[in-house]
Protein backbone atom coordinates (compact mmCIF):
# COMPACT_ATOMS: atom_id res chain seq x y z
CA UNK A 1 0.00 0.00 0.00
CA UNK A 2 1.19 3.45 -0.56
CA UNK A 3 1.98 5.80 1.85
CA UNK A 4 0.75 9.65 1.84
CA UNK A 5 3.39 10.61 3.88
CA UNK A 6 5.44 13.25 2.40
CA UNK A 7 9.10 12.96 3.26
CA UNK A 8 11.16 15.91 3.16
CA UNK A 9 13.93 15.14 1.04
CA UNK A 10 15.87 18.91 1.35
CA UNK A 11 19.31 19.18 2.19
CA UNK A 12 20.22 22.74 3.80
CA UNK A 13 23.51 23.75 3.00
CA UNK A 14 25.65 22.98 6.33
CA UNK A 15 23.20 19.56 6.78
CA UNK A 16 26.31 17.30 6.36
CA UNK A 17 29.12 19.57 8.84
CA UNK A 18 26.27 19.21 12.03
CA UNK A 19 28.35 16.50 13.93
CA UNK A 20 31.26 18.67 13.57
CA UNK A 21 29.73 22.00 14.25
CA UNK A 22 27.89 20.22 17.28
CA UNK A 23 31.96 18.65 18.55
CA UNK A 24 32.95 22.06 18.40
CA UNK A 25 29.93 23.35 20.04
CA UNK A 26 30.85 21.19 22.98
CA UNK A 27 33.98 22.35 23.73
CA UNK A 28 32.75 24.96 25.62
CA UNK A 29 32.48 28.82 25.67
CA UNK A 30 31.06 28.96 22.38
CA UNK A 31 28.25 27.61 19.89
CA UNK A 32 27.85 26.75 16.58
CA UNK A 33 24.71 25.76 14.32
CA UNK A 34 22.52 26.30 11.22
CA UNK A 35 19.52 27.51 11.12
CA UNK A 36 17.71 25.55 8.26
CA UNK A 37 15.37 26.33 5.66
CA UNK A 38 14.94 30.42 6.46
CA UNK A 39 12.83 32.68 4.04
CA UNK A 40 14.88 35.24 2.42
CA UNK A 41 13.70 37.45 0.20
CA UNK A 42 15.34 40.20 -2.20
CA UNK A 43 13.37 43.27 -2.36
CA UNK A 44 14.11 46.16 -4.75
CA UNK A 45 12.14 49.41 -4.76
CA UNK A 46 12.62 53.03 -5.00
CA UNK A 47 12.38 54.87 -1.41
CA UNK A 48 9.21 57.10 -1.43
CA UNK A 49 7.56 55.45 -4.69
CA UNK A 50 4.13 53.58 -4.57
CA UNK A 51 6.42 50.34 -4.53
CA UNK A 52 8.09 51.18 -1.79
CA UNK A 53 5.33 51.91 0.42
CA UNK A 54 3.16 48.64 0.26
CA UNK A 55 5.99 46.22 0.30
CA UNK A 56 7.14 48.24 3.74
CA UNK A 57 3.49 47.86 4.69
CA UNK A 58 3.47 43.99 3.03
CA UNK A 59 6.06 43.08 5.65
CA UNK A 60 4.55 44.34 9.06
CA UNK A 61 7.93 45.64 10.07
CA UNK A 62 8.91 47.81 7.22
CA UNK A 63 11.88 48.59 5.73
CA UNK A 64 15.09 50.32 6.81
CA UNK A 65 16.46 53.30 5.70
CA UNK A 66 19.88 53.19 6.25
CA UNK A 67 23.24 51.07 6.42
CA UNK A 68 22.98 48.56 9.18
CA UNK A 69 19.38 49.11 10.06
CA UNK A 70 17.23 46.15 10.46
CA UNK A 71 13.59 46.11 10.52
CA UNK A 72 11.83 43.72 12.58
CA UNK A 73 13.62 40.41 14.30
CA UNK A 74 15.50 37.61 14.73
CA UNK A 75 12.57 35.15 15.62
CA UNK A 76 10.11 36.87 13.07
CA UNK A 77 10.13 38.92 9.97
CA UNK A 78 13.54 40.86 9.93
CA UNK A 79 14.45 43.06 7.09
CA UNK A 80 18.03 43.86 6.77
CA UNK A 81 19.34 46.88 4.50
CA UNK A 82 21.77 46.05 1.66
CA UNK A 83 21.64 49.54 -0.40
CA UNK A 84 19.29 52.35 -1.10
CA UNK A 85 16.63 50.92 -2.93
CA UNK A 86 17.74 46.89 -1.81
CA UNK A 87 16.49 44.95 1.42
CA UNK A 88 16.75 41.09 2.23
CA UNK A 89 13.28 39.74 4.26
CA UNK A 90 14.32 37.49 6.33
CA UNK A 91 11.72 34.71 8.82
CA UNK A 92 11.30 31.53 9.97
CA UNK A 93 10.25 28.91 6.62
CA UNK A 94 7.29 30.60 5.16
CA UNK A 95 5.58 29.53 1.89
CA UNK A 96 3.06 32.44 1.96
CA UNK A 97 5.67 35.46 2.12
CA UNK A 98 7.08 35.98 -1.04
CA UNK A 99 3.55 36.09 -2.58
CA UNK A 100 2.47 38.23 -0.64
CA UNK A 101 5.41 40.68 -1.36
CA UNK A 102 4.59 40.15 -5.06
CA UNK A 103 1.22 41.05 -4.58
CA UNK A 104 1.46 43.94 -2.26
CA UNK A 105 3.98 45.14 -5.36
CA UNK A 106 1.91 44.43 -7.91
CA UNK A 107 2.97 46.45 -11.24
CA UNK A 108 4.55 48.93 -9.39
CA UNK A 109 8.70 49.50 -10.71
CA UNK A 110 10.08 46.50 -8.15
CA UNK A 111 11.16 42.99 -7.73
CA UNK A 112 10.52 40.77 -5.55
CA UNK A 113 12.44 36.95 -5.45
CA UNK A 114 13.05 34.24 -3.27
CA UNK A 115 16.42 33.65 -2.77
CA UNK A 116 15.88 31.34 0.25
CA UNK A 117 18.52 28.84 -1.23
CA UNK A 118 21.02 31.01 -2.41
CA UNK A 119 22.47 31.63 1.81
CA UNK A 120 23.57 29.23 4.23
CA UNK A 121 22.24 30.91 7.52
CA UNK A 122 24.71 29.98 10.08
CA UNK A 123 24.52 31.07 13.92
CA UNK A 124 27.67 31.64 16.46
CA UNK A 125 26.77 32.40 20.12
CA UNK A 126 28.68 32.70 23.39
CA UNK A 127 30.79 35.58 24.88
CA UNK A 128 33.74 34.78 22.80
CA UNK A 129 32.09 35.00 19.72
CA UNK A 130 33.31 38.27 18.89
CA UNK A 131 36.82 37.30 19.40
CA UNK A 132 35.92 34.49 16.75
CA UNK A 133 34.59 36.82 14.46
CA UNK A 134 37.74 39.52 14.93
CA UNK A 135 40.00 37.47 13.51
CA UNK A 136 39.04 37.75 10.08
CA UNK A 137 35.81 40.21 9.71
CA UNK A 138 36.95 44.02 8.94
CA UNK A 139 33.92 45.31 10.65
CA UNK A 140 34.21 46.98 13.88
CA UNK A 141 32.44 44.76 15.93
CA UNK A 142 32.43 46.82 19.50
CA UNK A 143 28.81 46.92 20.87
CA UNK A 144 29.06 51.08 20.15
CA UNK A 145 29.74 50.73 16.31
CA UNK A 146 27.76 47.42 16.16
CA UNK A 147 24.38 47.16 18.29
CA UNK A 148 22.08 44.19 18.49
CA UNK A 149 19.87 44.05 15.87
CA UNK A 150 22.01 45.62 13.73
CA UNK A 151 23.39 43.77 10.01
CA UNK A 152 25.97 45.02 7.35
CA UNK A 153 27.60 42.95 3.66
CA UNK A 154 31.31 42.35 5.26
CA UNK A 155 33.88 39.94 4.82
CA UNK A 156 34.75 36.82 6.60
CA UNK A 157 37.42 34.52 6.18
CA UNK A 158 37.67 36.19 2.67
CA UNK A 159 34.24 35.83 1.34
CA UNK A 160 31.47 38.16 1.56
CA UNK A 161 28.66 37.26 3.83
CA UNK A 162 25.96 39.57 5.49
CA UNK A 163 26.51 39.44 9.35
CA UNK A 164 23.65 40.13 11.68
CA UNK A 165 24.15 40.83 15.29
CA UNK A 166 20.90 39.00 17.25
CA UNK A 167 21.60 39.54 20.76
CA UNK A 168 24.34 40.62 22.94
CA UNK A 169 25.76 37.30 22.11
CA UNK A 170 24.66 36.42 19.03
CA UNK A 171 25.28 36.81 14.76
CA UNK A 172 23.74 35.15 12.29
CA UNK A 173 26.25 34.71 9.69
CA UNK A 174 25.12 34.32 6.00
CA UNK A 175 27.58 33.00 3.19
CA UNK A 176 26.70 32.27 -0.25
CA UNK A 177 25.71 28.81 -0.19
CA UNK A 178 28.50 27.36 -2.16
CA UNK A 179 31.39 28.83 0.66
CA UNK A 180 29.15 27.03 3.61
CA UNK A 181 31.89 24.36 3.90
CA UNK A 182 34.88 26.83 3.84
CA UNK A 183 32.76 29.00 6.38
CA UNK A 184 32.06 26.52 8.76
CA UNK A 185 35.17 24.66 8.96
CA UNK A 186 37.08 28.33 9.88
CA UNK A 187 35.07 29.38 12.14
CA UNK A 188 35.07 25.74 13.92
CA UNK A 189 39.08 26.42 13.46
CA UNK A 190 39.02 29.78 15.32
CA UNK A 191 36.18 28.36 17.99
CA UNK A 192 38.83 25.88 19.15
CA UNK A 193 41.23 28.13 19.65
CA UNK A 194 39.32 30.13 22.19
CA UNK A 195 37.39 27.11 23.58
CA UNK A 196 39.63 27.11 26.48
CA UNK A 197 40.66 30.94 26.98
CA UNK A 198 39.48 33.11 29.05
CA UNK A 199 37.58 36.14 27.77
CA UNK A 200 39.99 39.04 27.06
Amino acid sequence: MASNTLIDSRRSPAAHLQQLMAEASAAGGLALGEVAFTTQISVRCAPGSAGYEALAAATGVGLPSKVGQVAGEVNGVGVLWLGPDEFLVTAPEDTTLVAKLEQALGQAPGQVVDLSANRAVLELSGAKAPLVLRKSCPADLHPRSFAVNQAITTSLANIPVLLWRTGEESWRIMPRASFTEHTVHWLIDAMLEFASDPVR
